[in-house]
């Protein structure tokens, strides 16, 4: 096999994030008095870390104190309910468990905080995946390669043998800064036409379609 170790992106990749984000923006959204946000919407808005979703959803000006008071309601009522309607996405967990099963090890780099990251990928995936890491204060996010460089670090893999899974232009930006191979996902929030021309080194429809590229 080609790989000793597979990164994932988290939300839209692993797991189905995206009503109890949506709650949790909306939450914060009607506290400062601006219009609750719809699922598709929300669908665009997530990526670049948690408080872009928030920049992402005000109207454009709106006072830094102002995205600061959202922001805080927003994070507070999330991390309480990160957990409610969040489900893997269907093959998922089967997939994590085959890769374990041929020895290949499995880490997540997302751009959420990070505490929620490990809460969610411990919840879903207990004893699949060997690292975790989300946003951290001082770390630059995604596309930066920072911790995604960590990670190969830490399990000791070079970038050849890492292949790296998202479904979004930050994650095929992420690969190529890490000089690592990528692949995008359908199943997640970004369509082709999202990926500001960017072309990933994979493409995959289905869960099993990419389990057998990585296991081939």
């Amino acid at each position: 096999m080609k790989y000793e170790l597979v990164i994932f992106d988290l939300d839209g990749t692993l797991l189905d994030t995206v009503e109890d984000l949506r709650a949790a923006l909306n939450y914060g959204l009607e506290l400062g008095g601006f219009a609750p946000k719809t699922t598709a919407e929300m669908k665009l808005i997530i990526g670049g870390g948690v408080r872009n979703h928030v920049k992402n959803a005000v109207p454009e000006g709106t006072p830094e104190d102002v995205i600061d008071r959202v922001f805080a309601a927003f994070k507070a009522r999330y991390n309480a309910h990160n957990n409610d309607t969040t489900l893997p996405f269907p093959g998922i967990p089967a997939l994590l468990k085959a890769l374990k099963a041929a020895g290949i090890r499995v880490a997540v780099n997302s751009n959420k905080l990070d505490e929620d990251s490990r809460v969610l990928v411990a919840a879903h995936f207990p004893g699949l995946v060997d690292m975790a890491i989300g946003d951290r204060e001082g770390v630059p996010r995604k596309p930066s390669p920072v911790s995604a460089n960590e990670i190969m670090a830490a399990l000791n893999v070079s970038p050849d043998r890492v292949l790296y899974v998202g479904d979004g232009d930050s994650d095929i930006m992420t690969a190529r800064n890490a000089c690592t191979d990528g692949a995008w996902v359908s199943w997640g929030y970004r369509s082709r036409e999202d990926l500001k021309g960017l072309e990933p080194s994979h493409s995959f429809d289905t869960v099993e379609a990419l389990r057998d590229f990585i296991l081939s």
